[in-house]
């Protein structure tokens, strides 16, 4: 009986250890997201757009996703740590995964944005790469300039508008 006592008490107590770490990790990394009020060939696009500058390397439209390659930014992560007390690190990379989801709000199609940024980093050859959370200034600066492509192309679509608009009034006198 007291065998199956103490088993219970391991497993119990470990398994609130798991939930205290699972509860931390989610309260401290959000992945940055944002809803957009485009159809999800608008937002397709605009996503496109600001992640040319990146290597691709799986693109998706029907599954709405984009992954990167890893990419170094060793002299980013210096040289933003350089007023910190922690050493410079060896060495850097990160991968984007951006998820991009249709949906319906109050009869209008919206669209889901999603950008996750993994971040590894190597202090020396001994440690190897460590997973570290990342700080979100990337992943919310490309949801900026998303949500900038998308207002511009919809103003522009209006000015269209307006002009046919005008065009028909003119042509119907």
């Amino acid at each position: 009986m007291k065998f199956y006592l103490l088993i219970f008490l391991l497993t119990f107590f470990s398994g609130c250890a798991n939930y205290e770490k699972f509860r931390q990790v989610t309260e401290e990394l959000e992945i940055p997201t944002k809803i957009f009020r485009a159809d999800y060939n608008q937002t397709w696009q605009a996503v496109i757009q600001v992640m040319r500058k990146y290597d691709i390397a799986q693109q998706n439209q029907e599954a709405g996703f984009i992954k990167t390659r890893w990419m170094d930014n060793t002299l980013e992560v210096n040289f933003t740590d350089s007023f910190g007390s922690s050493d410079a690190i060896k060495a850097a990379k990160f991968k984007l995964v951006v998820n991009v989801v249709r949906g319906f709000r109050a009869s209008r199609e919206v669209t889901k944005v999603t950008i996750y940024k993994r971040q590894l980093m190597e202090q020396d050859f001994l440690q190897g790469w460590k997973e570290v959370i990342p700080d979100g200034i990337i992943e919310k600066t490309l949801l900026y300039r998303i949500e900038r492509i998308i207002a511009t192309d919809n103003k522009l679509k209006e000015i269209d508008k307006a002009r046919e608009k005008e065009q028909l009034e003119k042509t119907g006198l």
